[in-house]
């Protein structure tokens, strides 16, 4: 059978190369999405799957390579779907995260910001501090596997180690298959969550099954011969609990503010701690925060934020949604004897209004650090107070720090053109190398 090959122009927000068929008048036709293509490649693939309008498929022939491809490190990429773009030089993924938010920012929205920042860069292995394992009894091979999923599927990858997790971490999985294969409830683990610390690992272990005494034994031999700590989750996220040892604690440090954030390992936190520090000083740094200023952060979760503001800052307000979390984040402050520049409130930002905002008084400064879904409802009440004329109330200059960037895109125009911000700078984080999320911080300022 005759193969069919295309030019890859780009990537798709999936790290997919991108490219047409051609028309049999020479015309371009639909469009195709290759896995493991790069820009600048001719290829030919296997169709996955076809529509009217495109198809994809994965890469068969590579018959002219880009000079950013290299060799990928793990023996199981492009089967693990832990990873998407381990073939890709790491600057050329941050290069290509960089054109996602631009383009995104322009293409959603019209916007574009006045300066485009360097790109932020941390460890490339060995950095996700944050992670969730999925564990599946195979009958067929009569073995448990623990990892990621495979690409595209529930099933979950067949892998012997990891080079994104911490070494301690990447060397444990085959130990850790061996492990739940020997308990009683070997069937019924479905996860393990990970969670490391400045001085401990812990894993949370997703049990459907009361255990045994052994299985407690074993579990307890396994702590102490790798040096991590158990908790036990049994149903959701609020039964979680510390089972051996008992007494370690978790937390990370942000030195620069003098800050020790303890944490649960069910908490949120960002996955790469170094990349998490260097955001926070940058973040901060751009806030341009005065002592006499009111900041918010917004979307404050434990307190990551919130703490290193508020030793520059007169007065911080933290909102999140979860009472746990601003529970926890209070607690924090007062561990870190911030609790009288700090204050939290518990409210819903998916449905604030420029009311609400009104009613927490006027701020100089705004961060946003927002879940996937974005801030739409805050940018919107930011319009509002705008378009009603209260525009007193609008914070001066707004950081706005992104797991999405259409997300992003779709609030800076908000905020833009109708809250009347102007986007002074934009810039991608790399927090998660060799996958082909986009991490991106924006910084939105009224004119003078």
């Amino acid at each position: 059978m005759q193969e069919t090959f295309i030019e890859i122009k780009s990537l798709d927000a999936d790290a997919r190369g991108v490219g047409h068929l051609e028309n049999e008048d020479g015309s371009q036709g639909k469009v195709v999405f290759v896995e493991d293509a790069l820009p600048g490649e001719r290829v030919s693939y296997e169709v996955k799957k076809k529509k009217k309008n495109w198809e994809a498929g994965r890469m068969v022939t590579l018959q002219r390579a880009s000079s950013m491809r290299v060799e990928p490190r793990c023996q199981h990429f492009g089967y693990c779907g832990g990873c998407s773009m381990q073939h890709l030089e790491p600057t050329a993924q941050v290069a290509m995260k960089q054109r996602t938010l631009e383009d995104n920012l322009w293409h959603l929205s019209k916007v574009k910001a006045e300066n485009i920042m360097r790109p932020m860069y941390g460890p490339t292995w060995g950095y996700r501090f944050r992670a969730r394992l999925s564990v599946r009894w195979v009958a067929k091979k009569e073995t448990v596997l623990v990892g990621f999923h495979e690409r595209a599927s529930a099933f979950v990858a067949d892998i012997t180690f990891c080079h994104i997790l911490p070494p301690h971490l990447g060397g444990m999985l085959v130990p850790l298959r061996e492990l739940i294969g020997s308990l009683s409830i070997y069937s019924q683990v479905p996860q393990i969550e990970v969670a490391v610390g400045e001085e401990n690992t812990a894993l949370v272990l997703r049990i459907m099954a009361p255990l045994t005494t052994k299985d407690e034994e074993l579990l307890k031999a396994f702590a102490d011969g790798w040096g991590i700590q158990w908790w036990l989750q049994t149903k959701g996220p609020d039964s979680v609990y510390p089972f051996y040892p008992a007494d370690k604690e978790l937390y990370y440090t942000l030195p620069e503010f003098g800050v020790r954030m303890p944490f649960k390992p069910t908490d949120f936190t960002q996955v790469n701690h170094q990349i998490n520090r260097a955001l926070v000083h940058k973040a901060l740094g751009l806030l341009e925060v005065q002592p006499g200023d009111r900041v918010a952060d917004l979307f404050c979760g434990l307190g990551n934020f919130t703490l290193p503001l508020a030793t520059q800052a007169r007065e911080v307000v933290g909102i999140e949604g979860s009472t746990v979390l601003t529970t926890r984040a209070l607690e924090n402050a007062k561990a870190n004897s911030l609790s009288d520049k700090t204050t939290f409130y518990t409210r819903n930002l998916f449905e604030v209004t420029a009311g609400h905002l009104v009613a927490l008084g006027k701020f100089d400064r705004m961060l946003v650090d927002p879940p996937r879904d974005g801030a739409i409802a805050l940018a919107e009440a930011l319009a509002e107070l705008r378009e009603t004329g209260r525009a007193e109330f609008l914070p001066r200059r707004i950081v706005y720090v992104s797991c999405s960037p259409s997300t992003l895109a779709r609030d800076a125009g908000v905020l833009v053109h109708h809250a009347g911000y102007v986007m002074k700078k934009a810039g991608v984080v790399n927090m998660f190398p060799h996958t082909s999320h986009v991490e991106s911080i924006g910084v939105f300022e009224l004119p003078t």
